[in-house]
């Protein structure tokens, strides 16, 4: 579920990999530039990577499904540096549709999920839980809700997030 804050040993076991700084890519799930470039020149279609934040030391936000559509290699002064295109896909749960640009975003910046954890110190602003944490819009977004403050983004635990689903509490 996009939103979702999980401790780094869980995103390398989602991953099932030992994740590092960065993009990891050639994990054998089409995470590369050979990738990026093959769906460029029109020869497979996107691939799809899960991608993770880092908002703090040892703690990730889980962002969501984006497609992989381009790729390239860059120099800086000491080392190759790859940069990659990614479009956010609008359904986690039906990722062969293409995605369809919205003139809102739900995705969170990461200024504010800083913000807010900080703001609400780590855990459930309802009950206090400090694990299987969600960053919430206040006001729902499927109702108008903004990402795009942290007046209206909330840290809820999972079963305070499920249970209010689009309510506004």
């Amino acid at each position: 579920m996009a939103n979702e804050i999980l401790p780094y040993l869980e995103m390398c076991q989602r991953e099932a990999s030992s994740l590092q700084r960065g993009m990891n890519f050639d994990l054998g799930d089409g995470y590369s530039l050979d990738a990026a470039v093959a769906y460029k020149n029109g020869e497979i279609p996107a691939p799809l990577v899960r991608v993770y934040e880092k908002i703090h030391q040892g703690i990730w936000s889980y962002n969501g499904i984006f497609q992989l559509v381009d790729g390239w290699k860059e120099h800086d002064r000491k080392r190759p540096v790859f940069k990659f295109k990614l479009v956010p896909v609008s359904d986690d749960n039906v990722i062969t549709r293409p995605y369809a640009q919205a003139p809102r975003r739900r995705l969170i910046p990461t200024s504010v999920k800083i913000e807010v954890w900080d703001r609400d110190r780590g855990k459930c602003v309802i009950c206090g839980a400090t694990d299987e944490l969600h960053f919430d819009h206040d006001l729902p977004f499927s109702l108008g809700g903004s990402s795009l403050t942290a007046a209206n983004v909330q840290l809820l635990c999972a079963r305070h997030n499920l249970s209010k689903g689009a309510k506004i509490i």
